[in-house]
């Protein structure tokens, strides 16, 4: 079954128009869109894309699981993207035109990703981007209240580690998102674009993505004047803020938090190490238990 998985790995931002017979799994995070899909399907703007992978098979499969393990992260090991994937994959059951081998295929990666964090990766990334955003602004500054921008899956990250020490505020494009999120979280909305009211905010931590500039120099000169204790987290990537200021100045770069997330090095080496040997193994173990299901379902066949 894995030698008709494909597998394209575009930057973030870029949406990908698709032709398929079978419904195409997507998943779009702060860094990448992935879209799976099994045997032939087409994507029509690729020449609007600078740069993308392609990866077939077994490649495609370790991809995915070099992906869910956090290994394909700035932040080495972090498991967030655990939860981004769970969600892709509930939203895909619920299409109709779903394509159950790679249902089959995403059950069995999710399986392997436990194994292989399990035995290798635990401790690793003990250090989430929301949990170091928390730690910047409210253990270090107690903030009374946070401005979170974004809809997606991090920014529901954010609201879950603030939304039991303080205010937590919402600022996005995506009202049906917000709309969403509101039948699980608490909080208060501020409306998109409005930025005499973002900027009154001490504390804010940005998930947005995009190749524009949505929050330039003059936007912090301003907020920087506005306010003596503060944080500006950006979480984003491509970066949408173009500034001179740094985190000395209260501004935090997703680098920063890179930096932030950082364990002793050999031993993360070491352990990064053991996991994709033990990743070969399952890949190849993987693809011939597939294949002896396929065998088992042609002599069914012929039975008949």
């Amino acid at each position: 079954m894995l030698h008709k998985l494909n597998l394209f790995n575009f930057k973030t931002g870029f949406t990908p128009d698709i032709q398929s017979t079978d419904s195409t799994f997507i998943l779009e995070t702060c860094q990448r869109t992935i879209v799976i899909g099994y045997d032939n399907f087409q994507i029509t703007n690729l020449e609007s894309s600078e740069s993308y992978e392609v990866k077939k098979g077994k490649d495609a499969y370790l991809y995915l699981l070099e992906i869910t393990c956090g290994l394909k992260s700035k932040l080495l090991g972090e498991n967030e993207i655990v939860g981004q994937f769970k969600k892709a994959y509930k939203d895909y059951i619920s299409l109709e035109n779903r394509c159950n081998k790679v249902l089959s295929i995403i059950e069995k990666l999710f399986k392997d990703t436990k194994e292989i964090r399990t035995k290798y990766l635990i401790g690793l990334g003990q250090k989430t981007y929301a949990s170091i955003a928390r730690r910047e602004i409210y253990n270090k500054h107690k903030a009374q209240k946070v401005l979170i921008l974004g809809s997606g899956q991090m920014a529901e990250d954010l609201i879950n580690q603030f939304k039991k020490k303080c205010d937590v505020y919402l600022c996005a494009r995506n009202t049906d998102a917000i709309e969403n999120l509101k039948l699980n979280h608490e909080f208060q909305v501020v409306e998109w674009g409005n930025y005499s009211e973002i900027i009154q905010f001490s504390f804010i931590a940005n998930t947005i993505g995009s190749d524009s500039v949505i929050f330039n120099e003059k936007f912090f000169e301003k907020w920087s004047s506005i306010h003596l204790d503060k944080a500006f987290i950006d979480l984003g990537s491509p970066s949408v803020i173009d500034t001179t200021l740094d985190a000395r100045d209260g501004v935090m770069r997703l680098e920063d938090i890179f930096n932030e997330g950082a364990i002793k090095e050999n031993h993360k080496k070491a352990q990064i190490k053991k996991a994709k040997n033990a990743m070969d193994d399952i890949v190849e173990k993987r693809h011939l238990i597939f294949q002896k299901k396929k065998l088992k379902h042609k002599d069914l066949n012929y039975a008949y």
